[in-house]
């Protein structure tokens, strides 16, 4: 991994490969070439089906998994300067431990001695996921599911990271809960001026909150650009086939 020379690039990954082996000998092609770059304070959504590639990608950029060839180069060379949101909060959280301990921990952890500023830090991440001292008392069960995804945002922002990776991070929520958390997003990204990496299948949200995105199939990219110019005027057919895929307005299930 090296620094990224170009002062408004935080993100710059090129020539990206990855094949995993299985137990029986045979190979999968997970990536396969893909090349992408995020400036600074913007948002790029990785979008493609189940399979595409999009985690495999994300989980690369984070250090969670190792690619077979390329390179990612980081803004400030750091991995603490990239946290990652999954699709299941609670998977992330100690179910023994309340969030506000959690927090306290993570911080200590990372070299805050003093317990009076862990304590002004903790309330600050709080506040700055709209949540508060009595949702820092609770435990991850007594959260909803909206709220335990805003504790896995204030975690990840606990670090001050450059890049935030969002891997479907709204994806399990319905859908007035998931206007919140998009909006609290989009609020973060204004306050603060992070740069964001957005995996998504779902193109509607994809739409909302990315400025740019790239579309990836079977592992390799197939078309890139600003976001409204990519979904409004598709040039593959797999694209159009994502955007055709859409429900509209006034959209039923066929009745079999």
């Amino acid at each position: 991994m090296t620094v990224v020379a170009h002062r408004d690039l935080v993100l710059d990954v090129t020539g990206l490969c990855k094949t995993f082996q299985s137990r029986a000998g045979g190979a999968h092609e997970a990536l396969a070439d893909v090349s992408f770059s995020v400036e600074r304070g913007s948002c790029l959504a990785v979008v493609g089906e189940s399979g595409s590639g999009k985690t495999t990608a994300a989980r690369i950029v984070a250090g969670l998994e190792t690619a077979t060839a390329g390179t990612v180069d980081l803004a400030g060379g750091g991995r603490c300067s990239v946290q990652m949101v999954f699709q299941d909060p609670y998977g992330s959280l100690d179910p023994r431990q309340s969030i506000g301990a959690g927090l306290h921990e993570l911080l200590r952890v990372h070299g805050m001695r003093r317990k009076a500023d862990r304590t002004d830090r903790v309330a600050e991440l709080l506040d700055s996921v709209g949540l508060d001292g009595r949702h820092g008392a609770q435990y991850p069960n007594s959260l909803s599911g909206g709220q335990r995804q805003r504790v896995a945002i204030a975690r990840a922002l606990a670090l001050e990271p450059t890049l935030l990776i969002l891997d479907e991070a709204v994806s399990a929520l319905d859908v007035s809960v998931q206007a919140q958390v998009l909006n609290l997003l989009a609020d973060i990204r204004e306050l603060t001026s992070i740069t964001y990496l957005f995996v998504s299948h779902d193109l509607g949200v994809v739409r909302q909150v990315s400025d740019t995105c790239v579309v990836l199939e079977k592992g390799r990219v197939v078309e890139r650009g600003r976001t409204g110019d990519v979904l409004d005027s598709p040039q593959e057919r797999y694209t159009q086939a994502l955007v055709d895929a859409v429900p509209r307005p006034g959209w039923r299930p066929r009745r079999r």
